[in-house]
């Protein structure tokens, strides 16, 4: 991570090396956070953030699930966005915003708690490697099933359930892999450890729904509605990990892994499709700007340079 000038904390720009919190911040011990991943891209009209409203309405959404009444509106931390890529002036930047139980109590429950909020941003390129774009990755399925929609609220965005996509991996690393592919405690395909996930067969997108205890990807929408509006066919349903091995082409996506194709699932190997490369395209030149099919999508944090 490169570190830059400033992070937003609680209303206020700080400089990076000042932004820190007690070592008995209840969200340290407990994972009780909830947070956002969010990119801002360099586009001919200035900066413009993907779908920032639709990332600040599900980190709501995650708090009320967590009981965290968070203290800004989504227009304050829209605000609060623009003014830290601004601040830190980076035309292309990865944002986290992030809403924890603070300093105060530490038993389990964190009633009577404070609610920290932090934004942080930072120049981040492909996620999973710029050769990965374009050649595709290696995935792999985890030992690790992914946790049960009773067990936590898999809808939301919380800081305590990565544990689980951190374990699944970290697995898949020091086995070789890419990242790695979670299956529910049924053996339904879930989603990778940070990214959702979608198989193509016989000219059909298929993608697992809500029931398989998948985050609901706002890049997931949106390769959902670009897909759709170039005459694919998208299907939700639960698939099996054999879906996997025989698809014409499977590809991720988030907004770390933008579209990534997977070349190769558990050593089947597949390849890099037709229909990846065209959503991928078209995804990539939308929140670049060079699309202007989707603009209603980016909200621009800074102006275009006046013509000379």
């Amino acid at each position: 991570m490169r570190e830059t000038e400033k992070i937003w904390m609680n209303g206020e720009l700080v400089d990076w090396a000042d932004a820190r919190i007690h070592v008995g911040t209840h969200g340290l011990h407990y994972g009780s956070g909830v947070f956002e991943g969010i990119r801002a891209y360099d586009t001919p009209k200035g900066t413009a953030v993907f779908r920032l409203a639709d990332h600040l309405q599900r980190l709501h959404n995650s708090a009320r699930l967590l009981y965290m009444d968070l203290p800004y509106s989504i227009e304050e931390l829209r605000d609060a966005h623009f003014q830290l890529i601004s601040a830190n002036g980076l035309p292309e930047c990865y944002l986290r915003p992030i809403a924890f139980y603070g300093y105060g109590e530490l038993g389990v429950s964190a009633v009577g708690n404070p609610v920290d909020v932090v934004i942080m941003s930072w120049p981040w390129g492909a996620y999973l490697g710029e050769d990965g774009l374009s050649q595709g990755i290696r995935a792999k399925i985890s030992s690790w099933q992914r946790i049960g929609p009773n067990v936590i609220p898999h809808v939301a965005k919380a800081t305590g359930v990565y544990l689980n996509s951190m374990l699944a991996v970290m697995e898949a690393n020091r086995a070789g892999y890419d990242e790695a592919i979670l299956l529910t405690d049924e053996g339904f395909i879930a989603d990778g450890s940070g990214e959702n996930i979608f198989v193509v067969k016989d000219g059909t997108i298929f993608t697992p729904d809500l029931s398989a205890s998948i985050l609901p990807g706002i890049t997931r929408d949106t390769i959902i509605q670009i897909a759709s509006d170039l005459g694919h066919e998208v299907v939700e349903k639960n698939l099996i990990r054999s879906d996997l091995y025989l698809a014409d082409e499977v590809f991720m996506s988030g907004t770390a892994a933008e579209v990534t194709p997977l070349r190769a699932v558990d050593d089947h190997e597949l390849g890099v499709g037709p229909v990846t490369l065209e959503i991928q395209k078209a995804y990539l030149d939308t929140a670049r700007g060079q699309s202007e099919r989707w603009t209603h999508w980016l909200d621009y944090a800074t102006p275009a340079p006046a013509e000379a």
